[in-house]
């Protein structure tokens, strides 16, 4: 059997004599990966190492353009490190009520972590191509298990590459790529782990069993106005918003604020130490589904049943949104209701904040 090679020679297979184990120890690494490579079906056409003389001014610079580049991988993983710590404001906020410095975080996390990755692959790359000696071969397929003088030859074909590497005597290389390699490691370390070594809460307040409805702010609706017991119709339902900076966009604030009809009002059955929640015949509950953060919006006034549309949970209204069909098993959070007057005509306000989390988890809070 024949095989051709850009360079057009054709080696033959020929049947090797069997080396013994003595015969491959008396051997150097070279000769040794050789045989294995002969014996395995793999055939050198040509090897050439890069630079046949060590030490010369071009190796020392290839090394040197190498080693920069993974000096360059290491300080754009500590960057991105540093980024996510803090180090870049990363707080949403209304334009005009805060620092808008937060648009840069995400795009610097990816840019620190792109150029990390990518200084590192080039570097490897230029290795391979600068450095470790040029090589063609051809192999035939065979799929017989390998003898144990094989699995020796092997061992010394990975011991040869290991030599080629030349990591042995370029150590600035080994330096920098460990460095990098170990600062691109704690990427996901500090990604992952890092938000569970910081207390998320902000204070003493325990923010992340709390949105941001409390006592006596006023119910507004998406546009900043106040919302008026007069505004709704028996039977209809609004979403509503915590009247405070930054309640509109609140990812755990929005409330589902409806008017029951008039001969439902008195058929609700209320949770225990809830009962005075509702307003005459106003209730509120969070929006937020608590199967998966979907929103329940769609209502049946005829049957006082709440749907939410992504996953078809189903909550009773007139039961204080009491799952009762679907994959969602806890009710809605339920938020207390009172009125205020200004200048003579009635507001809602929030009586308090909900009084258990909302939603499937604790995601999406301040």
């Amino acid at each position: 059997m024949s095989i051709d090679t850009s360079k057009g020679s054709t080696p033959e297979t020929t049947e090797d004599p069997a080396l013994t184990a003595d015969e491959l120890a008396e051997m150097s690494v070279e000769e040794a990966m050789l045989a294995g490579a002969e014996a395995d079906g793999v055939y050198i056409v040509h090897r050439r190492e890069r630079f046949p003389i060590a030490g010369t001014k071009a190796e020392r610079r290839a090394e040197r353009t190498i080693a920069a580049l993974f000096v360059l991988a290491f300080l754009s993983a500590v960057a991105f490190i540093v980024v996510f710590c803090g180090a870049v404001p990363f707080e949403w906020h209304l334009p005009g009520q805060g620092s808008q410095e937060f648009r840069y975080f995400t795009p610097l996390l990816g840019f620190t972590l792109g150029l990390s990755l990518a200084c590192i692959g080039i570097g490897v790359v230029l290795w391979a191509k600068w450095l470790m000696p040029e090589e063609e071969a051809v192999q035939d397929r065979h799929d017989d298990p390998s003898p144990e003088t094989e699995q020796i030859m092997t061992t010394a074909t990975l011991i040869s590459g290991y030599n080629d590497l030349g990591v042995a005597r370029r150590s600035i290389l080994k330096s920098t790529i460990g460095l990098a390699s170990g600062a691109l490691a704690a990427v996901p370390l500090v990604a992952l782990v890092g938000a569970m070594i910081k207390k998320p809460n902000k204070g003493p307040g325990q923010s992340l069993f709390h949105t941001l409805w409390t006592s006596g702010v006023a119910v507004v609706y998406s546009d900043g106005r106040r919302v008026s017991p007069d505004d709704l119709l028996p039977g209809g339902i609004e979403t509503v918003f915590p009247g405070v900076p930054g309640g509109v966009k609140a990812g755990d604030s929005p409330t589902l604020l409806i008017r029951l009809r008039p001969e439902q009002a008195s058929k609700v059955q209320t949770r225990p130490g809830q009962a005075g929640f509702a307003w005459g015949d106003y209730v509120a509950f969070s929006k937020i589904c608590t199967h998966a953060g979907c929103p329940a919006s769609l209502y049946e006034q005829q049957t006082g049943r709440l749907l939410c549309p992504c996953h078809q949970s189903q909550f009773d209204v007139l039961r204080d949104a009491k799952p009762i069909f679907g994959p969602a098993t806890r009710s809605l959070p339920k938020l207390p209701l009172g009125v205020e007057i200004v200048d003579g005509k009635q507001y809602f306000v929030a009586k308090g904040d909900f009084p258990e989390a909302i939603g499937p988890a604790f995601w999406e809070r301040p």
